[in-house]
Parts: C-alpha cells; structure tokens; sequence
C-alpha cells in the first residue's frame, strides 16, 4: 500500500500553460482527505511553488520540495538547505562565461543574475520577487557577509549549447555538484546534497514512510534518482524514452491528465 506522493511539477502535475487541470486538483483532494501526503517536489524556488502548493489547498503542514532538493520547507519554515560554497560558485561562473549562456543563482527565495534578458525575464514571469542584477563579485561580497551561498545556480541556453556545458561542467565538477538538465534549455547545478531524490528521502524519513510506500513522478533527468528511489517510479508519457526506460510505469502526457490518471490506478479512486 502506498502512503505518499511526490510530484514534480513542471511537465509532470502542470500542463504546458502551467495550470493543473480540475480533475487532477479533485483526485489530490480526495487523496489528502484520506490522509496521504501530496508532496512538490520542484527544480524552482518556494516563491514559484506557493501558488500551485494554494491552488491545490495542500495542508498547511505539508513539507516543499524546493530547488531540486536543495530547499526544504515545513509548515513555512526551512527544514533542510544545501549551498553551493561560494568560491565553487565563483569558479562555475568563470568556466560558464566563454559560453553564450546566463546564469540565475537561487538563495532560498531569492534570486540573482549578472544580466537582465529574455532567459531571466521568462523566469520572472513565474517569480513573485524581483531579480537582483549585478557583477558576481558584488553578489558574492554580500553573500559572504551574510554567510550564506546559492541553494543552485540555473545555466540558460540554446539546448545544444547546454549539452556542451554540461560535459564541460562535468569533466571538472564530478563527484563535487550535481549537475544536469531540468529541461533542454536549463542546466541546474547545487551541492552534492542537493538533489531530489535526497529530498524525498529525507521528508519520507520525516514522515516515517519507507521508499516502497511511496509513489513519485516526473518527466526530466532531474527526476531520474528520484523515480528510481520511490516504490513505484512513474514517467510522464511526455518525459524522454530514456527517462521512461528506468521508470515503473509511464502514464499519460502532462497535458492529458497523467497525473491524474496514475494516482487513480495505483491508489484504486
């Protein structure tokens, strides 16, 4: 018997519009009134989360899955975070700038870029608070005097440009950041700690649930561990035949309910 769910957001729980269509907001009702946990689990930060976490009428008390793993909120306070040191983000930075790319850094619900443009201003339209631009070396400075670092750092680019990266990226940073791709356009990059898949594991140890009673979806190679580490993985029929090759099962696309349409089958509503 599964007692929890975990979703990805973007190309899996949202359609291509970002909204959730009715009868899946429905069925998560009715799976929370049972009292099982529909847990976010999301590649953006809280701000971006909020909205969707109300729309859906989640309990109050219910842990977010922020930043890939790499934030995490309960009962609106953090619970767990992992930085990226600041000379690591300082150094990704110099090896990202040959390349014709923009970099967001992500702090919590905060953000931060070195330039204002049509990436950043995607992004803004899904962010509540606004950007703050300026040189990495002014970012860092008041980082530092603040103790803290980025929760990630997000490359933007041109999806063949971001497969250069990230084997660039990779060659140097293996074993020391997670790095990989949320969609074609976006490289995520965190701390070894931050990842998904350790985000579900350590709210499902918060909630006493073992890896077999859980259920999680997603669509992207940043839901990889995370579909391989829950008792039933499930792909999204949009997700790329890779991704689906490691999954349990793979429903339907995110625009045609496959959200929905799993939570029914294996929860029997």
């Amino acid at each position: 018997m599964y007692k929890a769910v975990f979703l990805d957001m973007d190309g899996t729980l949202l359609r291509s519009d970002h909204s959730v269509s009715e009868e899946t907001i429905k069925t998560i009702k009715t799976l929370t009134a049972k009292g099982i946990p529909v847990i976010l689990v999301s590649a953006r930060p809280l701000n971006a989360v909020v909205p969707t976490f109300r729309r859906l009428d989640l309990p109050v008390h219910t842990p977010v899955i922020t930043l890939n793993g790499s934030y995490i909120v309960e009962n609106g306070q953090p619970v767990f975070q992992a930085m990226i040191p600041l000379e690591t983000t300082t150094q990704v930075t110099e090896q990202v700038r040959p390349f014709k790319a923009t970099i967001a850094y992500y702090l919590q619900r905060e953000w931060y870029s070195e330039v204002k443009d049509a990436w950043t201003d995607h992004e803004q339209k899904i962010m509540d608070v606004p950007i703050e631009v300026g040189p990495i070396g002014r970012l860092v400075e008041g980082w530092s005097a603040r103790k803290i670092g980025p929760n990630k750092m997000m490359v933007m680019s041109e999806p063949a440009n971001i497969a250069i990266i990230q084997q660039h990226l990779r060659s140097l940073y293996n074993g020391r950041l997670n790095i990989y791709p949320s969609k074609a356009t976006y490289l995520e990059v965190m701390d070894t700690r931050g990842s998904k898949s350790n985000g579900v594991r350590f709210v499902s140890e918060r909630l006493g649930i073992a890896p077999t009673e859980i259920v999680a979806m997603g669509d992207n190679y940043n839901d990889i561990e995370m579909i391989q580490f829950a008792g039933k993985g499930v792909a999204m029929g949009n997700a790329p035949d890779d991704i689906k090759a490691i999954a349990d099962y793979v429903t339907d696309t995110n625009n045609n309910d496959g959200v929905r349409k799993a939570l029914e089958k294996f929860f029997d509503l």
